[in-house]
């Protein structure tokens, strides 16, 4: 899995590059062009088809409200929601030639990704619940229970889509700056499909702004105020008992968010044996990894939270222009994305070739 993983995020940055007005299909990864190997062999026969279904959370506030479509903006809501979208590949497409497209370099067509359909299904309740707090309230997290209406119906629904793959784990995509809830819901519909279709894919989408200096600056509040939210996610599929195992793949400015998230989860389960292996977090992916370099320095080696996963994968890209720009924007500090290998010594670069936890990958692609 961890090589798979490897393979498909190296396209990461042409997917995300193609999140426009057409969006389509990413490149078929090296890896799956190898005629001994079919990822799609054992893929079970209700999930064959050019449809896919994926579960999102987001904290956007809804724009539009059709039977058949709900369309979220780019502003903050205090209460987050779920529900399903549904992503089509290509147009009446079979399922047998969705797979040799999917495992040919050379396709005989484009393949556009529509947004089919959006449908909320639950809303959890406006957070904080009051906003004004008696010394009594103070006492008691604002933190709605497990219980709560909202949180068992996203229960019921991660275990029926849990029902229908062998592989009981989940995949959460948290998606970078200027990327709309369309956007993040089709780029996990397509890694979701490259894995094979094993799992299930849900896609974490925030508030990131929508482009230029001063919504970049906007995002990174927002990065701040989607962590309740974030982390409420990562606990209500932690705590889900069909859950094997979570794995979080984010992107640039989302991976602040992902990152910030993990951090005080760890800090807040590392002095209770057993806690932090109740996360049941599997492998971190950062790609383009927006962080400051010494900040995440300071995360990652000094509080350990590297310790919270089975692996931290981070893949680097100098060719990252985005990078460039929150490089120069935040007075030159080195982001995690862009560290050069000259950021750390000799012996500092001899361990982290022998480390199994963390990995830093440099991601070239054409």
């Amino acid at each position: 899995m961890k090589a798979i993983l490897i393979s498909i995020i190296a396209c990461l940055p042409m997917v995300l590059a193609s999140c426009s007005s057409k969006t389509y299909l990413m490149p078929t990864p090296n890896l799956y062009t190898r005629p001994d190997w079919n990822p799609f062999a054992d893929v079970p026969l209700a999930l064959q088809s050019n449809k896919i279904s994926v579960l999102y959370v987001t904290d956007r506030v809804p724009e539009k409200q059709t039977p058949d479509h709900w369309t979220y903006g780019s502003k903050r809501s205090r209460s987050a929601a779920f529900g399903e979208a549904q992503v089509q590949i290509g147009d009446k497409l079979s399922w047998d030639d969705l797979v040799q497209a999917s495992r040919s370099q050379n396709r005989d067509r484009d393949l556009a990704l529509n947004l089919v359909a959006t449908n909320e299904h639950g809303r959890f309740d406006p957070t904080p619940s009051n906003r004004v707090l008696t010394d009594a309230m103070l006492l008691v997290p604002d933190e709605e229970p497990r219980t709560s209406e909202a949180a068992r119906r996203f229960t019921e629904e991660l275990t029926a889509r849990l029902a229908a793959t062998p592989r009981k784990e989940v995949f959460i995509f948290v998606h970078g700056f200027d990327n709309t809830f369309e956007d993040a819901v089709l780029t996990i519909a397509e890694i979701w499909h490259f894995l094979g279709r094993e799992g299930v894919p849900i896609a974490y989408t925030w508030p990131c702004g929508d482009g230029g200096v001063f919504s970049y600056l906007y995002a990174i509040n927002s990065g701040q105020f989607t962590n309740f939210h974030l982390k409420r996610t990562l606990r209500l599929s932690a705590n889900c008992p069909a859950v094997e195992k979570i794995h979080i793949i984010a992107h640039s400015r989302g991976t602040d968010a992902a990152l910030t998230a993990v951090r005080d989860l760890w800090l807040e389960t590392r002095g209770t044996p057993g806690e932090t292996e109740k996360l049941k977090l599997g492998t971190c992916v950062w790609a383009a990894a927006d962080i400051d370099m010494e900040v995440g320095e300071q995360w990652v080696m000094a509080e350990r939270v590297h310790a919270a996963v089975e692996t931290a994968a981070i893949y680097i890209s100098h060719e990252d222009k985005a990078l460039a720009f929150a490089n120069w924007l935040m007075g030159g500090k080195m982001r995690l994305g862009d560290v050069d290998s000259n950021f750390f010594t000799k012996d500092e670069m001899e361990q982290m070739h022998t480390s199994q936890r963390v990995q830093i990958i440099d991601a070239r692609t054409a």
